[in-house]
């Protein structure tokens, strides 16, 4: 939900989703969704169609963070429903746990029969993922999607703050009027989106980084004429 700029983290990947919907429609492709956080939240088979992929779209758009009665209810019914017999993981236990990668990497492979082009998109603030979105790759074409904001990666000058993890829940104060901690922040930031980059390439994963303040088309556009040049060689 966080955004400095125009637009949040969620609207730029709302954007990513719909170019990548509408292009496989207009390809006659199937487009299928899943939403996930601690644990599988939605899952919408692949299917084909302009009405299907506004459907996926919408989703994306209207899925909220929240622990609602309805949504706990949709995860419960996504599990029963989609989750085989005998593989009830330690990622189905609560909604409100950090990001699982890997647990959305098992529950695609567990639905998915057919290769398929699989876009994850995370801010990939998780770990041990590496060894569950490998395997899925061989399997299928995993493409990792960086979204992150410029506010993540370069910290204003505002006092004191209080921060809290959006996945642990743990708070901290911090002086950020402090030049050393700005730019030992700075540095961090790209240090991990560097190593994300490498690592991914290092395994055969194709990597896309999206700033959600700026053209979610252009690095899209770069990512497929650089695949459309791989093929030909």
């Amino acid at each position: 939900d966080f955004g400095s700029e125009t637009r949040s983290k969620r609207e730029a990947t709302a954007e990513l989703c719909a170019l990548l919907a509408f292009s496989a429609t207009h390809n006659d492709d199937k487009v299928g969704l899943t939403l996930f956080h601690g644990a599988i939240e939605q899952y919408i088979p692949a299917r084909k169609g302009q009405k299907h992929s506004l459907r996926v779209i919408r989703e994306v758009l209207a899925h909220g963070s929240g622990d609602t009665p309805e949504e706990v209810e949709q995860a419960q019914r996504v599990r029963r429903r989609w989750l085989p017999f005998g593989r009830r993981r330690a990622w189905w236990r609560t909604k409100r746990q950090a990001t699982s990668v890997a647990g959305a990497m098992e529950f695609l492979m567990s639905v998915t029969t057919r290769k398929t082009a699989c876009f994850v998109v995370s801010d990939f603030f998780d770990e041990g993922y590496l060894e569950a979105m490998r395997s899925a790759n061989r399997k299928h074409d995993v493409v990792a999607v960086l979204v992150t904001d410029p506010r993540e990666l370069q910290m204003p000058n505002v006092g004191l703050v209080t921060l809290a993890d959006a996945e642990s829940g743990q708070t901290a104060v911090l002086d950020t009027g402090s030049s050393a901690f700005r730019h030992t922040v700075q540095r961090a930031a790209r240090q991990r989106i560097d190593e994300l980059e490498r690592t991914f390439r290092g395994n055969k994963i194709d990597f896309i980084h999206i700033d959600a303040s700026g053209s979610v088309v252009d690095p899209l556009v770069k990512f497929f004429r650089m695949r459309e040049r791989r093929m030909r060689r």
